[in-house]
């Protein structure tokens, strides 16, 4: 059964989770050397995936969490990330601010404030109201 809006049949959901697992791989070796801003963007790539499986965003969203987790340089990070990520970061901003999660709240609060600082509120605007492409 395919849905709507270009979203992918549940079927290949594993399909998905097996480029979410391919991802992970790559983050964390970028990861271990040193290199949180590529993880990060490599993180960002392909998200939300094409899909309304909820494994498949979860899947993405443990590896975009653990490359968010990492970033110590937020201004670093920012002038280096195309403005074309700043919505769907801000989109995971959220989803981690809604895990109540103190660490992750905290971080995800860093992040938020630079990013709405440089991308402004229609980034924050256009993130919540874009019900389409949910993480």
């Amino acid at each position: 059964m395919a849905a709507s809006g270009g979203f992918v049949e549940a079927d290949n959901a594993e399909a998905i989770i097996t480029r979410i697992e391919h991802k992970s791989r790559k983050i964390e070796s970028l990861l271990k050397q040193s290199k949180p801003v590529e993880a990060l963007k490599t993180a960002l790539e392909g998200s939300p995936p094409m899909t309304r499986d909820e494994r498949c965003k979860s899947a993405n969203w443990i590896v975009v969490h653990r490359a968010i987790m990492a970033i110590k340089d937020v201004d670093g990070l920012l002038s280096s990330l195309d403005a074309e990520y700043y919505d769907i970061l801000m989109k995971y901003l959220y989803r981690g601010l809604s895990t109540g999660d103190r660490p992750t709240c905290d971080q995800c609060l860093r992040i938020h404030e630079k990013l709405t600082e440089r991308a402004g509120l229609g980034c924050i605007l256009r993130s919540l109201a874009d019900t389409v492409n949910a993480v």
